[in-house]
């Protein structure tokens, strides 16, 4: 099934090798696959000897796209996004850099011949299954160089921070990497009574992936605005540290207050509530942490007794007019995140309710929203200040049609 994709991607390295510019913009998400997909890239493309300028994202944003393409003779690498806006992309570019696609989401085909969608989901794979931003990442620098099988365990660490298996074990391309890691002594897979673990061998004793998963998502998210990506770059390159441990701490401190804090407001207020969706809102709460908290904190209580099991979970949470390492930004927008329980997971899995994945990304379009990296159990979108209310109003047409 991956032929055509290998096919492809030979493709875009034919291409970028013969591009005139050797310098790499390499552009990823901020959870433990975007950092892993930004570790793969950086280490494949330092041994080919481009010099590479790296930007984490929370979002590929459109106001941050339209400057990003201002660019010309650039070669661009989006890693664990974009995938679904490759048109968009193609719109900004108009084959003026040469652009690569490396994401896992649901896509759609670029339209300009210089932005190439890598993304396995145009070429059969599942995102949500069979395949990681970060294993897509590891099949291309495989494939531009043999000697890259050795990222085969950052890749395990990224899939596994993504949390989708199937009956508890890796499938498909993200099981593929776990085993050449697994042949290489990198990684140890320990059966259990349902699944595998997976255990990375490092210097220090055997190190859980989703563990270090949970690690990277941390400082990645909660650290965005305060250094974090980079730090999680380096872990993923070299191994945890001293300063990384401290700097986790810190930030673990920070996620503990704000959620507290957050929990009890909602055991006090109550979730706002509509025929099929409960949401609620922090606003700027949970400063100094970046926007991808709001989806980490629908996850801690999107089983709890506080939360309706038979409704979809909705948080918002404002957008600063910020990018870390870009500078100041107008955005004036809400990222909304979306999260199901356990119930109403098995229930999208069936096929008996509507994922995450058509239902946020539809309404989100209908107010003029943006919408990119969807799965059917997890996603987020953004939406202008003042239109949260409307938003999930669409959202409630949409499920009673």
């Amino acid at each position: 099934m991956t032929q055509p994709l290998i096919k492809a991607m030979t493709a875009a390295i034919d291409a970028l090798q013969k591009w005139p510019a050797k310098k790499v913009h390499i552009f990823h998400h901020n959870d433990a696959d975007g950092l892993s997909s930004g570790a793969i890239l950086t280490r494949a493309f330092e041994r080919q000897g481009f010099e590479i300028q790296r930007l984490c994202l929370e979002k590929p944003y459109p106001p941050v796209l339209a400057k990003i393409f201002e660019n010309q003779g650039s070669l661009l690498i989006f890693a664990d996004f974009a995938g679904r806006i490759a048109p968009m992309l193609s719109d900004l570019n108009r084959s003026r850099n040469l652009t690569l696609i490396l994401d896992h989401h649901v896509a759609e085909a670029a339209t300009d011949p210089r932005v190439l969608n890598l993304d396995p989901d145009l070429f059969g794979l599942k995102g949500d299954r069979d395949i990681s931003g970060s294993t897509t990442c590891y099949l291309f620098a495989k494939t531009m160089d043999a000697s890259n099988e050795d990222l085969a365990s950052i890749a395990t660490v990224g899939a596994v921070g993504d949390e989708f298996f199937v009956d508890g074990c890796l499938a498909g391309e993200n099981r593929e990497a776990a085993s050449e890691a697994a042949a290489q002594g990198k990684l140890e897979i320990r059966k259990q009574d349902i699944g595998e673990r997976y255990y990375l061998n490092t210097a220090n004793g055997a190190v859980a992936c989703d563990e270090l998963g949970a690690y990277l998502d941390t400082l990645g998210a909660a650290g965005y605005y305060q250094s974090g990506p980079e730090m999680g770059i380096k872990v993923c390159l070299e191994g945890a540290s001293a300063e990384s441990d401290r700097m986790l701490d810190r930030l673990q401190a920070i996620q503990k207050k704000a959620f507290g804090k957050e929990i009890s407001k909602i055991q006090s207020d109550g979730l706002i509530k509509t025929d099929n969706i409960q949401w609620f809102h922090v606003e700027n709460r949970f400063k100094p942490m970046g926007v991808k908290m709001i989806g980490v904190f629908c996850d801690a209580i999107k089983n709890s007794k506080d939360v309706d099991p038979q409704r979809y979970l909705a948080g918002f949470q404002i957008i600063p007019n910020e990018i870390p390492g870009f500078g100041a930004i107008e955005f004036n927008e809400v990222k909304i995140s979306m999260r199901v329980s356990t119930q109403i997971e098995a229930d999208i899995r069936a096929g008996k309710k509507l994922g995450l994945n058509i239902l946020l990304p539809e309404a989100t379009n209908k107010l003029g929203g943006f919408s990119d990296a969807c799965h059917s159990l997890t996603a987020a979108t953004t939406v202008a200040i003042g239109k949260e209310e409307a938003l999930i109003q669409e959202m409630e047409k949409i499920l009673r049609n």
